[in-house]
């Protein structure tokens, strides 16, 4: 079960830009709750407590008690959040009413384990890399998770764990799988890295048994190609023109 969150709210009389200035200046940020049939209510919350409570990554996932100044206690989650293109601050920000019994489908992080103890976690030249760090999940509110933990102690190198591979709590599906087994994908991967990019033991081994050629074409390497090509095509040519005569 998620953490549980209080945000004051009060609400909002004035609308419009010059009104959304003021707010702003008062520290206050424009909001609006909606949702569960009912009308769209603005609303003001206070800046400060706003742009700490969405450093917790739990706030953006968990169903939140919005305390208005005069009315009821409404469950909702947070739905959007807009912020200055390059200010430190929160311009506006989004709420939707819950209900119990309603499904939610709401974007929750995802906490790897037991990364460091796995074999690949422990074999020289490989990397693990975190494809996917979020994913949208489907849950009642009673049954949404804060995250969702992935045990990474049996990745072996060069596996990966794949979406539907995802050990997931009860009540809680993933809507992208169910649409299409196409948007199954890789969560985690295990990956060798070359020797030029650091200890790549294997990736060193299989490079000097194949014998292969560097990655990245230098400039004189792909000055030359291109000055053998011209030479081909001039051959070329002047064969053809041979023919011709």
């Amino acid at each position: 079960m998620s953490k549980k969150f209080e945000v004051s709210a009060e609400l909002r009389a004035d609308v419009g830009k010059g009104a959304s200035r003021r707010l702003r200046r008062a520290g206050r940020v424009p909001a609006i709750v909606y949702g569960a049939d009912q009308d769209p209510v603005s609303l003001t919350v206070d800046h400060n407590y706003m742009i700490h409570a969405v450093e917790d990554e739990a706030f953006r996932s968990s169903v939140l008690d919005l305390a208005v100044t005069g009315g009821e206690r409404q469950q909702v989650v947070l739905r959007d959040l807009q912020r200055h293109p390059f200010k430190p601050l929160i311009t506006h920000v989004d709420f939707l009413r819950v209900s119990a019994g309603q499904v939610l489908r709401i974007e929750v992080p995802l906490h790897f384990v037991n990364e460091e103890q796995s074999p690949a976690g422990r074999k020289a030249g490989v990397v693990i890399s975190h494809q996917i760090t979020e994913v949208e999940i489907a849950a009642t509110p009673e049954n949404l998770p804060e995250y969702i933990e992935i045990d990474l102690a049996t990745l072996e190198p060069g596996d990966s764990v794949m979406l539907s591979e995802i050990v997931l709590p009860e009540g809680v599906t993933i809507p992208a799988l169910e649409v299409s087994d196409d948007n199954d994908a890789p969560v985690v991967a295990a990956i060798f890295i070359r020797e030029s990019q650091g200890t790549g033991e294997l990736a060193a081994e299989a490079d000097a048994a194949a014998d292969v050629a560097p990655e990245v074409e230098t400039v004189a390497e792909s000055e030359e190609a291109d000055e053998d090509a011209d030479e081909a095509a001039d051959e070329s040519g002047d064969e053809e023109s041979r023919k011709d005569d």
